[in-house]
């Protein structure tokens, strides 16, 4: 018996239809779910790999009034340039994020000056020459802005936002109980330049600041921007050349945001009252040790500045500009935003205290 050899037996039309009907079926599958998932994907929330639904929070989903991202109108579509406060770094990272996964179809640019060290001054200027959308500055608006906003045919408005607290570092190595707010001013204007007159050792102090009219922190709230601080005063570029000199000065003072100078290993803030026997601390107590700093960072002291207990805060705005155009637009939506309890709650998370509700006009 002759062993045929084993051949394929050619497919008939109809099973190659059938073939072709089911791998066009699957491609077609496909497709629906990759769409469907590209339509679902901007509703989700995204926060630490999870997702709920409507942008709400895990905590709040289930309360109907809580306003979320995905609840403000009028929220323009297209790229937008925005810059200003180095201050308000951790909410650009933070809360920024979060409502560029809620609203794609509003896209933030952060841009710096041109020239010079970003910061409040500077965003307010880029705006007022027509280099960003709109602003943010922790710091209130001058009178010499508000006029050369005039003088080109709009008007500027800024929108509380959020408190910050203004802590005062110095060197690891300094004993110092703390300070009053009167004592530093008075350090600032050259007044005290000796670390002995202030139950420090005999020491020259050296204080650093930023350039006042661009500074992120203003020190004499109640006082002009521009008023002359004292000639020992030396100047910085930001507030992290401000901790590298700190760290290798022995006599060296700076002021700054709290969010920004408590957590730092190589400086210490200091205690501050508005009276020496009512010293408080801008940082969570008990201090964490430097050696220890790396593994444990020190936290803001929230509650002190939600109470009112700690004597120096500065606010935090967004400046907008009222021209009825698309600039007006976005500012006004980009606050709306943060104004939400979802913005709220992120930017408390970002360290900040969000204003509140009977606070906010307009």
């Amino acid at each position: 018996m002759k062993n045929a050899s084993k051949k394929s037996l050619p497919l008939s039309k109809d099973a190659q239809q059938m073939i072709r009907g089911l791998i066009f079926g699957e491609l077609l599958t496909i497709v629906i779910i990759g769409g469907l998932w590209l339509w679902l994907r901007p509703r989700l929330w995204v926060n630490n790999g999870t997702f709920t639904n409507s942008g709400q929070d895990a905590n709040t989903a289930s309360n109907s009034a809580t306003s979320t991202f995905q609840t403000v109108s009028d929220v323009p579509i297209g790229a937008f340039k925005y810059g200003g406060s180095t201050t308000w770094a951790p909410i650009r990272q933070l809360v920024d994020s979060y409502i560029q996964n809620n609203r794609p179809e509003l896209q933030l640019q952060y841009v710096d000056p041109p020239n010079g060290s970003p910061g409040s001054g500077a965003g307010i200027k880029m705006l007022l020459d027509g280099k960003l959308d709109f602003a943010e500055s922790s710091r209130p608006l001058t009178a010499e802005e508000y006029a050369i906003a005039q003088q080109r045919g709009f008007t500027l408005e800024q929108r509380e936002i959020a408190t910050d607290g203004v802590a005062v570092a110095v060197n690891q190595a300094l004993k110092i109980p703390g300070l009053t707010v009167e004592q530093l001013k008075q350090i600032y204007l050259g007044q005290i330049t000796n670390w002995k007159q202030v139950d420090g050792p005999d020491l020259a102090i050296i204080p650093l600041s930023q350039q006042p009219d661009n500074a992120d922190t203003v020190l004499f709230s109640d006082k002009p921007l521009k008023q002359a601080l004292g000639s020992n005063v030396q100047y910085v570029y930001s507030t992290t050349e401000a901790l590298r000199r700190l760290s290798k000065t022995a006599g060296a003072v700076y002021y700054g945001s709290a969010r920004g100078v408590v957590p730092q290993c190589t400086v210490k803030a200091l205690p501050l009252g508005r009276v020496s026997t009512q010293l408080i601390s801008p940082y969570r107590e008990p201090l964490t040790p430097s050696n220890q700093c790396l593994q444990k960072r020190n936290q803001v002291n929230t509650e002190v500045l939600k109470n009112g207990s700690y004597p120096m805060t500065s606010k935090l705005f967004v400046i907008i500009k009222q021209n009825n155009g698309r600039e007006e637009k976005v500012g006004e939506a980009y606050t709306r935003l943060l104004l939400t309890d979802q913005g709220k709650k992120a930017i408390e998370q970002a360290g900040f205290i969000p204003v509140r509700s009977k606070d906010f006009k307009g």
